[in-house]
């Protein structure tokens, strides 16, 4: 019978094998963690002292903040849907546009927010463009159809897509692109959002 020799791997090798299993599994646990203290430290920041219970009750719930935070945008959300809660927010919106330099950045963030929220009448449209160059592709929103001065300067059927960062999807470009460039996706917005944050790395297929 023949003995099978089975290559000894040296110990410096090892232990790089280690360190990087190490880092690959530490990485995404120290990221997620560092989030977290970071989302629950400017929770506790947004809320009031008065009436954060974490001021005086005699030990710290930790999210506690954070539960609050989203316990208010919901009632916030809910008041705004209302009758008495859209006429408050024409009055807001009104005052918000007579100030000058503020209305500007109010009212861009006003319609970005507003591109992509959840609409029952119009859908999200991912696209894929080339981008930066021919060959590389890039996963878009096409926002809306491009209906101004460049639209008519250009005279071109232009498209706005935003085009996100990874792994920060509130970052990106401002792309103006004919639409017959782009390629629409069957992906939800969800999948598309997860999809860029992971790096690429999560399934992009349509489920």
């Amino acid at each position: 019978m023949t003995k099978t020799n089975k290559k000894k791997i040296p110990i410096i090798t090892r232990l790089r094998n280690y360190f990087i299993a190490g880092v690959v599994v530490l990485v995404p646990i120290g990221f997620t963690l560092y989030l977290t203290i970071f989302i629950i430290s400017i929770s506790s920041n947004l809320i009031p002292k008065e009436i954060n219970p974490n001021n005086y009750l005699p030990f710290s719930i930790p999210g506690l903040e954070i539960i609050i935070s989203i316990i208010f945008i919901i009632i916030v959300g809910g008041l705004s849907l209302s009758f008495i809660g859209k006429r408050v927010l024409i009055i807001v919106n009104d005052l918000f546009k007579k100030i000058p330099i503020l209305r500007t950045i109010y009212s861009a963030i006003g319609q970005m927010t507003q591109s992509f929220a959840p609409s029952k009448n119009k859908k999200k449209s991912v696209v894929l463009i080339e981008y930066p160059r021919k060959g590389v592709w890039a996963v878009g929103f096409a926002t809306k159809d491009n209906k101004g001065e460049i639209n008519k300067k250009t005279n071109k059927n232009l498209v706005n897509v935003f085009v996100p960062t990874t792994p920060n999807p509130t970052s990106g470009f401002l792309l103006m692109i004919p639409k017959k460039d782009l390629i629409y996706l069957d992906m939800t917005f969800e999948e598309a959002s997860k999809f860029i944050v992971s790096a690429g790395t999560s399934d992009s297929s349509k489920r």
